[in-house]
């Protein structure tokens, strides 16, 4: 069966793609940029398009030649300059449908997600919910699932926020401990897809892909940190609500900078509200057992890698805002002293000369400094920051060799700062 993945290098779609390929379809992976998917996933086949533009049915068109069955695994959490949810969840949907309807298509798989109602309080959950309701509307053979939490070998979302958490050392800091989840197993998502395409559970239905007993998530933060080889922490610290979310209308400021972290205010209000579901649909139609979120942290390989991962993204934001920091600072300062700054090399190059090199150094700094802070430019600007600096050390040498003698050593600081920015570089990863 060729199945369309929309969302294909996402972390459920990327589950799905694989498990299909295992079990002998032939998956189509979709999504904005098939370079990812190709880097993800080289051996398997990737088209592209962004939903957000996708929203009339003829948009579909050649994207469904030849295609047997569609699996819709794509989202957004929160709208951002990237994302738009009613036209990524409902809008483009309903086109879809109806060109599958059109075209044929005999299987319409919908991956949602538990509590996706048009009254929900979340956009992301209502909008959800609206491209539910197009899909169970259709004449397609269609199926609704809705996972839990989901705990895969990838890491994205919840799943990542989850690994910075348990990354503390000694303490575990916690919001909304008493929130309760429940879990699924990435591969299990991937697998109820490819039971659902065989035609062994009941088509129409929604089903609920979730653990039977719920956690609290300082039970899950626990099983985690043993699960990455860590001791339980010394001192649990549980921190208030208002917290949370004031760290979270940062975020979501973040998220307009191109940023998408996991502690933004939808993802707390479905915490608060608890992901939690009914198992009994998905058993009784006769699907197979669902995994524990201990079966699924066993299943999962585990080791310096989980450790690391868990710790460069707790950390990340420390050793980027400090290299922002950094250099917004030096532009700043530049700009202040800006007659100092000139007299140091006003001898050797002339006053226009030192004039254009110390403006040049703070439209640098500060083009490198606010670079950093927008999220499609951290890289390059990283990279900048590196060889600007090493432009300072030669031009400082040639200009003002003794300022290496100077007991504060200026030029001396210029490495660590270049070691920040590899670093920044190195860790400045989505997916």
């Amino acid at each position: 069966m060729r199945v369309l993945v929309l969302g294909g290098y996402g972390l459920i779609g990327l589950e799905i793609m694989r498990a299909l390929a295992l079990a002998g379809h032939k998956p189509v992976g979709f999504g904005r940029s098939p370079e990812t998917g190709r880097r993800l996933a080289p051996g398997l086949s990737w088209n592209h398009g962004d939903l957000r533009r996708m929203l009339r049915a003829e948009d579909w068109n050649s994207h469904l030649l030849p295609i047997d069955a569609v699996v819709n695994a794509a989202g957004a959490l929160q709208d951002g300059p990237k994302d738009d949810l009613r036209a990524v969840h409902d809008m483009a949907i309903q086109a879809l449908v109806a060109e599958c309807e059109r075209r044929g298509v005999k299987h319409f798989v919908q991956v949602s997600a538990p509590g996706a109602t048009l009254e929900a309080t979340t956009a992301f959950l209502s909008t959800k919910a609206a491209g539910d309701a197009a899909v169970r509307a259709s004449n397609l053979d269609w199926t609704i699932l809705k996972p839990g939490l989901v705990i895969a070998a990838g890491s994205y979302g919840g799943t990542t926020l989850l690994r910075m958490l348990a990354a503390f050392p000694l303490v575990q800091p916690i919001f909304m401990q008493h929130a309760k989840m429940q879990t699924v197993s990435g591969a299990d998502v991937a697998r109820a897809v490819c039971v659902v395409l065989a035609g062994d559970v009941p088509s129409r239905r929604d089903y609920d892909l979730v653990e039977d007993e719920p956690h609290a998530l300082g039970e899950v933060l626990k099983a985690m940190r043993r699960w990455t080889g860590r001791d339980d922490a010394l001192w649990r610290v549980p921190l208030p609500k208002w917290l949370g979310y004031a760290l979270g209308r940062l975020a979501d400021l973040a998220g307009w900078l191109g940023w998408r972290s996991p502690l933004r205010t939808t993802a707390l209000r479905a915490l608060e509200a608890g992901v939690t579901g009914d198992p009994t649909a998905w058993r009784d139609a006769g699907g197979f057992p669902l995994k524990t979120l201990e079966e699924t942290l066993l299943a999962l390989p585990a080791g310096a890698q989980e450790r690391t991962f868990g710790r460069a993204q707790l950390v990340f934001p420390i050793l980027l805002l400090t290299l922002s920091g950094f250099w917004i600072a030096s532009g700043l300062i530049g700009l202040w002293q800006r007659e100092v700054a000139e007299g140091v090399i006003v001898f050797r190059t002339g006053e226009q000369a030192a004039d254009w090199f110390v403006s040049a150094g703070i439209l640098a700094d500060l083009a490198i400094g606010f670079g950093l802070l927008w999220r499609r430019w951290v890289r390059p600007a990283a990279w900048a920051s590196i060889v600007v600096s090493l432009g300072y050390l030669v031009g400082g040498t040639i200009l003002a060799p003794g300022i290496w003698a100077d007991p504060l050593g200026p030029y001396v600081k210029v490495f660590p700062a270049i070691a920040l920015a590899l670093a920044v570089a190195a860790l400045m990863e989505e997916r």
